[in-house]
Protein backbone atom coordinates (compact mmCIF):
# COMPACT_ATOMS: atom_id res chain seq x y z
CA UNK A 1 0.00 0.00 0.00
CA UNK A 2 1.64 2.98 -1.27
CA UNK A 3 2.31 6.21 1.29
CA UNK A 4 1.30 9.36 0.83
CA UNK A 5 4.49 12.08 1.01
CA UNK A 6 4.19 14.62 3.80
CA UNK A 7 3.62 17.80 3.31
CA UNK A 8 4.30 21.06 3.00
CA UNK A 9 4.30 23.04 6.33
CA UNK A 10 1.95 26.09 6.58
CA UNK A 11 2.80 27.40 9.97
CA UNK A 12 4.73 27.21 13.31
CA UNK A 13 2.88 24.23 14.62
CA UNK A 14 2.14 22.32 11.38
CA UNK A 15 5.87 22.57 10.88
CA UNK A 16 7.20 21.73 14.29
CA UNK A 17 4.51 18.52 13.43
CA UNK A 18 6.26 17.53 9.81
CA UNK A 19 9.75 18.05 11.07
CA UNK A 20 9.22 15.61 13.85
CA UNK A 21 7.46 13.54 11.71
CA UNK A 22 10.16 13.33 8.80
CA UNK A 23 13.48 13.81 11.25
CA UNK A 24 12.15 12.23 14.84
CA UNK A 25 12.91 15.78 15.99
CA UNK A 26 11.09 16.94 19.21
CA UNK A 27 7.49 19.00 18.86
CA UNK A 28 6.40 21.70 21.14
CA UNK A 29 4.68 20.66 24.36
CA UNK A 30 1.88 23.26 24.04
CA UNK A 31 0.60 25.66 21.76
CA UNK A 32 -0.64 29.14 21.32
CA UNK A 33 -4.37 29.02 22.72
CA UNK A 34 -4.95 32.34 20.29
CA UNK A 35 -4.17 30.13 17.39
CA UNK A 36 -6.91 30.15 15.03
CA UNK A 37 -9.11 26.96 14.92
CA UNK A 38 -10.01 26.99 11.14
CA UNK A 39 -6.32 28.22 9.97
CA UNK A 40 -4.12 26.51 7.68
CA UNK A 41 -1.85 25.87 10.42
CA UNK A 42 -3.69 24.07 12.39
CA UNK A 43 -5.62 22.11 10.47
CA UNK A 44 -3.16 20.73 9.19
CA UNK A 45 -1.09 19.66 11.53
CA UNK A 46 -4.13 18.51 12.65
CA UNK A 47 -4.53 16.71 9.95
CA UNK A 48 -1.01 15.31 9.74
CA UNK A 49 -1.27 13.80 13.13
CA UNK A 50 -4.70 11.94 12.64
CA UNK A 51 -3.03 10.57 9.15
CA UNK A 52 -1.07 8.44 11.03
CA UNK A 53 -4.03 6.43 12.54
CA UNK A 54 -5.04 6.25 8.40
CA UNK A 55 -1.95 5.19 5.77
CA UNK A 56 0.36 7.44 7.78
CA UNK A 57 3.33 8.96 5.16
CA UNK A 58 6.42 7.56 3.23
CA UNK A 59 9.28 7.46 5.40
CA UNK A 60 7.90 7.79 8.84
CA UNK A 61 7.77 5.00 11.06
CA UNK A 62 4.47 3.65 11.76
CA UNK A 63 5.50 3.53 15.35
CA UNK A 64 4.83 7.27 15.98
CA UNK A 65 0.72 6.50 15.59
CA UNK A 66 1.64 6.08 19.52
CA UNK A 67 4.37 8.58 19.82
CA UNK A 68 3.17 10.47 23.20
CA UNK A 69 4.33 13.62 22.47
CA UNK A 70 2.53 13.65 19.52
CA UNK A 71 -0.69 12.39 21.23
CA UNK A 72 -0.09 15.50 23.56
CA UNK A 73 0.41 17.90 20.72
CA UNK A 74 -2.63 16.68 18.67
CA UNK A 75 -5.27 16.71 22.16
CA UNK A 76 -4.14 20.89 22.68
CA UNK A 77 -4.86 21.21 18.98
CA UNK A 78 -8.08 19.25 19.46
CA UNK A 79 -9.37 21.12 22.36
CA UNK A 80 -8.51 24.68 20.14
CA UNK A 81 -10.59 22.96 17.07
CA UNK A 82 -13.80 21.03 19.32
CA UNK A 83 -14.02 24.76 21.25
CA UNK A 84 -14.36 26.75 17.95
CA UNK A 85 -16.91 23.99 16.49
CA UNK A 86 -18.80 24.27 19.88
CA UNK A 87 -18.67 28.11 20.15
CA UNK A 88 -21.04 28.12 16.60
CA UNK A 89 -22.81 25.10 17.03
CA UNK A 90 -25.87 25.64 19.55
CA UNK A 91 -27.18 22.94 22.20
CA UNK A 92 -29.97 20.84 21.46
CA UNK A 93 -31.05 17.60 21.86
CA UNK A 94 -34.21 16.88 19.59
CA UNK A 95 -32.68 14.38 17.15
CA UNK A 96 -35.82 13.77 15.43
CA UNK A 97 -36.58 17.69 14.48
CA UNK A 98 -32.77 18.12 13.73
CA UNK A 99 -33.40 14.83 10.84
CA UNK A 100 -36.98 16.75 9.81
CA UNK A 101 -34.96 19.84 9.13
CA UNK A 102 -31.58 18.70 7.36
CA UNK A 103 -34.23 16.11 5.08
CA UNK A 104 -36.65 19.88 3.98
CA UNK A 105 -34.69 21.38 1.41
CA UNK A 106 -35.80 25.00 0.87
CA UNK A 107 -36.80 25.50 -2.44
CA UNK A 108 -34.19 28.55 -2.78
CA UNK A 109 -31.23 26.50 -1.55
CA UNK A 110 -28.46 26.96 -3.67
CA UNK A 111 -24.80 25.82 -2.62
CA UNK A 112 -21.81 24.12 -4.91
CA UNK A 113 -23.91 21.06 -6.34
CA UNK A 114 -26.39 23.47 -7.77
CA UNK A 115 -23.62 26.12 -9.27
CA UNK A 116 -22.04 22.80 -10.63
CA UNK A 117 -25.40 21.62 -11.99
CA UNK A 118 -26.69 24.98 -13.64
CA UNK A 119 -23.51 26.74 -14.09
CA UNK A 120 -20.13 25.48 -13.04
CA UNK A 121 -16.99 24.85 -15.36
CA UNK A 122 -15.13 21.88 -16.34
CA UNK A 123 -11.89 23.73 -13.95
CA UNK A 124 -14.38 24.40 -11.37
CA UNK A 125 -15.69 20.50 -11.21
CA UNK A 126 -11.89 19.40 -11.36
CA UNK A 127 -11.59 21.86 -8.10
CA UNK A 128 -14.04 20.30 -6.39
CA UNK A 129 -13.15 16.99 -7.22
CA UNK A 130 -9.80 17.00 -6.22
CA UNK A 131 -11.13 18.87 -2.41
CA UNK A 132 -13.08 16.06 -2.22
CA UNK A 133 -10.14 13.60 -2.95
CA UNK A 134 -9.12 13.82 0.73
CA UNK A 135 -12.20 12.25 2.27
CA UNK A 136 -13.72 10.48 -1.07
CA UNK A 137 -10.08 8.46 -1.30
CA UNK A 138 -10.69 7.06 2.26
CA UNK A 139 -14.85 7.15 2.35
CA UNK A 140 -16.19 5.37 5.18
CA UNK A 141 -12.42 4.94 6.92
CA UNK A 142 -13.36 7.48 10.09
CA UNK A 143 -16.85 6.02 10.08
CA UNK A 144 -15.37 2.64 10.51
CA UNK A 145 -13.73 3.82 13.95
CA UNK A 146 -17.37 3.89 15.56
CA UNK A 147 -18.10 0.45 15.33
CA UNK A 148 -16.82 -1.03 18.14
CA UNK A 149 -18.11 1.60 20.18
CA UNK A 150 -21.54 0.56 19.59
CA UNK A 151 -23.56 -2.67 20.64
CA UNK A 152 -26.67 -3.74 19.29
CA UNK A 153 -28.81 -2.53 16.71
CA UNK A 154 -26.95 0.06 16.57
CA UNK A 155 -23.89 -1.67 15.28
CA UNK A 156 -25.40 -3.67 13.02
CA UNK A 157 -27.11 -0.60 11.33
CA UNK A 158 -23.61 0.83 10.76
CA UNK A 159 -22.25 -2.31 9.66
CA UNK A 160 -25.22 -2.87 6.85
CA UNK A 161 -24.47 0.80 5.38
CA UNK A 162 -20.61 0.53 5.69
CA UNK A 163 -21.01 -2.71 3.84
CA UNK A 164 -22.13 -0.89 0.54
CA UNK A 165 -19.60 1.51 1.52
CA UNK A 166 -17.04 -0.77 0.79
CA UNK A 167 -18.47 -2.34 -2.18
CA UNK A 168 -20.22 -4.87 -0.71
CA UNK A 169 -17.59 -7.39 -1.12
CA UNK A 170 -16.50 -6.26 -4.83
CA UNK A 171 -13.22 -4.12 -4.67
CA UNK A 172 -14.25 -2.72 -7.90
CA UNK A 173 -17.29 -1.18 -6.67
CA UNK A 174 -15.56 -0.04 -3.09
CA UNK A 175 -16.55 4.02 -3.33
CA UNK A 176 -13.42 5.08 -2.58
CA UNK A 177 -12.61 2.67 -5.68
CA UNK A 178 -15.41 4.35 -7.62
CA UNK A 179 -14.07 8.05 -6.99
CA UNK A 180 -10.57 7.20 -8.00
CA UNK A 181 -12.28 6.13 -11.16
CA UNK A 182 -13.62 9.57 -11.29
CA UNK A 183 -10.27 11.08 -10.71
CA UNK A 184 -8.99 9.42 -14.14
CA UNK A 185 -11.70 10.01 -16.10
CA UNK A 186 -11.31 13.99 -15.24
CA UNK A 187 -7.38 13.67 -16.02
CA UNK A 188 -6.38 14.31 -12.30
CA UNK A 189 -4.01 11.80 -9.96
CA UNK A 190 -5.87 9.24 -7.63
CA UNK A 191 -3.37 8.75 -5.83
CA UNK A 192 -4.06 8.69 -1.86
CA UNK A 193 -3.15 12.03 -0.21
CA UNK A 194 -1.25 13.17 -3.70
CA UNK A 195 -3.19 16.35 -3.56
CA UNK A 196 -3.45 17.51 0.18
CA UNK A 197 -0.58 20.52 -0.11
CA UNK A 198 -3.46 21.75 -3.12
CA UNK A 199 -6.24 21.31 -0.50
CA UNK A 200 -7.04 24.72 2.03
CA UNK A 201 -8.07 24.58 5.55
CA UNK A 202 -11.92 24.52 4.84
CA UNK A 203 -11.92 20.98 3.38
CA UNK A 204 -9.31 19.68 6.06
CA UNK A 205 -11.59 20.68 8.56
CA UNK A 206 -14.56 18.76 7.40
CA UNK A 207 -12.63 15.43 7.72
CA UNK A 208 -10.59 16.83 10.82
CA UNK A 209 -13.62 16.20 11.96
CA UNK A 210 -14.72 13.01 11.03
CA UNK A 211 -11.48 11.97 12.37
CA UNK A 212 -11.73 13.38 15.16
CA UNK A 213 -15.45 12.25 16.50
CA UNK A 214 -14.14 8.77 15.00
CA UNK A 215 -11.09 8.60 17.39
CA UNK A 216 -12.55 9.74 20.29
CA UNK A 217 -14.90 6.84 21.54
CA UNK A 218 -16.30 10.16 24.28
CA UNK A 219 -17.80 11.47 21.01
CA UNK A 220 -19.50 8.81 19.16
CA UNK A 221 -22.44 10.25 19.45
CA UNK A 222 -21.03 13.12 17.19
CA UNK A 223 -19.78 10.65 14.68
CA UNK A 224 -23.05 9.32 14.25
CA UNK A 225 -24.60 12.72 13.88
CA UNK A 226 -22.12 13.31 11.25
CA UNK A 227 -22.65 10.06 9.36
CA UNK A 228 -26.32 10.81 9.31
CA UNK A 229 -25.68 14.04 7.82
CA UNK A 230 -24.00 12.49 4.84
CA UNK A 231 -26.44 9.80 4.65
CA UNK A 232 -29.58 12.10 5.11
CA UNK A 233 -28.50 14.69 2.62
CA UNK A 234 -26.82 13.13 -0.16
CA UNK A 235 -28.97 11.77 -2.49
CA UNK A 236 -29.88 15.38 -4.15
CA UNK A 237 -26.84 16.69 -4.10
CA UNK A 238 -25.18 13.73 -5.81
CA UNK A 239 -28.20 13.59 -8.48
CA UNK A 240 -27.04 17.62 -9.33
CA UNK A 241 -22.92 16.60 -9.60
CA UNK A 242 -24.16 13.46 -11.38
CA UNK A 243 -25.84 15.84 -13.91
CA UNK A 244 -23.34 18.64 -13.92
CA UNK A 245 -21.02 15.35 -14.95
CA UNK A 246 -22.94 14.21 -17.88
CA UNK A 247 -23.49 18.11 -19.07
CA UNK A 248 -19.80 18.52 -19.17
CA UNK A 249 -19.42 14.55 -20.77
CA UNK A 250 -17.55 12.66 -18.16
CA UNK A 251 -19.04 9.34 -16.67
CA UNK A 252 -21.07 9.74 -13.47
CA UNK A 253 -20.78 6.20 -12.08
CA UNK A 254 -19.32 7.83 -8.11
CA UNK A 255 -22.63 10.17 -8.42
CA UNK A 256 -25.42 7.71 -9.53
CA UNK A 257 -24.26 5.51 -7.20
CA UNK A 258 -24.55 7.77 -4.19
CA UNK A 259 -28.05 8.90 -5.54
CA UNK A 260 -29.56 5.16 -5.13
CA UNK A 261 -27.16 3.58 -2.40
CA UNK A 262 -27.58 6.76 0.21
CA UNK A 263 -31.39 7.05 -0.50
CA UNK A 264 -31.63 3.47 1.38
CA UNK A 265 -28.70 4.36 3.46
CA UNK A 266 -30.92 7.64 4.56
CA UNK A 267 -33.74 4.61 6.29
CA UNK A 268 -31.32 2.44 7.84
CA UNK A 269 -29.45 5.57 9.40
CA UNK A 270 -32.35 6.90 10.86
CA UNK A 271 -34.19 3.38 11.46
CA UNK A 272 -31.60 1.14 12.45
CA UNK A 273 -28.70 3.72 13.49
CA UNK A 274 -29.54 6.81 15.41
CA UNK A 275 -33.19 5.46 17.02
CA UNK A 276 -31.52 2.48 18.30
CA UNK A 277 -28.60 4.61 19.87
CA UNK A 278 -30.60 6.98 21.39
CA UNK A 279 -33.36 4.43 22.82
CA UNK A 280 -30.26 2.78 24.50
CA UNK A 281 -28.17 5.58 25.51
CA UNK A 282 -30.74 8.69 25.71
CA UNK A 283 -27.72 10.66 27.05
CA UNK A 284 -26.59 10.95 23.56
CA UNK A 285 -29.24 12.45 21.85
CA UNK A 286 -27.59 15.67 22.28
CA UNK A 287 -24.02 14.28 20.94
CA UNK A 288 -26.23 13.23 17.83
CA UNK A 289 -27.32 17.18 17.34
CA UNK A 290 -24.22 18.26 18.46
CA UNK A 291 -22.28 16.04 14.92
CA UNK A 292 -25.16 17.15 12.67
CA UNK A 293 -25.06 20.77 13.25
CA UNK A 294 -21.11 20.70 13.18
CA UNK A 295 -20.80 18.88 10.17
CA UNK A 296 -23.40 20.96 8.74
CA UNK A 297 -21.76 24.13 9.90
CA UNK A 298 -18.05 22.87 8.53
CA UNK A 299 -19.77 22.05 5.10
CA UNK A 300 -21.68 25.46 4.75
CA UNK A 301 -18.36 27.01 5.61
CA UNK A 302 -16.42 25.06 2.63
CA UNK A 303 -19.22 25.49 0.11
CA UNK A 304 -19.15 29.42 0.88
CA UNK A 305 -15.16 29.30 0.78
CA UNK A 306 -15.67 27.48 -2.97
CA UNK A 307 -18.30 29.99 -4.05
CA UNK A 308 -16.83 33.01 -3.18
CA UNK A 309 -13.18 32.12 -4.83
CA UNK A 310 -15.52 31.14 -8.23
CA UNK A 311 -16.93 34.24 -8.22
CA UNK A 312 -14.08 36.07 -7.85
CA UNK A 313 -12.88 33.93 -10.90
CA UNK A 314 -10.13 32.70 -8.83
CA UNK A 315 -9.03 29.10 -7.87
CA UNK A 316 -10.33 27.77 -4.85
CA UNK A 317 -6.74 25.41 -4.83
CA UNK A 318 -3.61 26.88 -3.23
CA UNK A 319 -2.13 25.30 -6.06
CA UNK A 320 -4.27 26.26 -9.28
CA UNK A 321 -4.42 22.84 -11.60
CA UNK A 322 -3.53 24.23 -15.77
CA UNK A 323 -7.07 24.83 -16.81
CA UNK A 324 -8.04 26.93 -13.52
CA UNK A 325 -7.39 30.98 -12.98
CA UNK A 326 -3.94 31.51 -11.83
CA UNK A 327 -4.80 33.68 -8.47
CA UNK A 328 -3.76 31.58 -5.97
CA UNK A 329 -5.43 30.88 -2.76
CA UNK A 330 -3.41 32.50 0.54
Amino acid sequence: MAEPALPTPRGEVSEAVIDALAADRPVPSTVDRALDPYGEDLQLALYCLYELHYRGFAGVDAEREWDLALLTLRRELEEIFLGAVRAECPAGADVDAEIEGLLDEPPDAWGVSHHLRRHGELWQLREYVVHRSLYHLKEADPQAFVIPRLEGAAKAGVVTVEHDEYGAGDPRRVHAQLFADLMQALDLCADYGHHLDAVPAPVLAEVNFMSFAGLHRRWRGALVGQFAVVELTSSPGSDRLAKALRRLGVDAEFYDEHVEADAVHEQLVRRDVIAPLVAAEPALAADVVFGMRASTMLGDRFGEFLLDRWAAGRSSLRTPLPDAPLAVHR
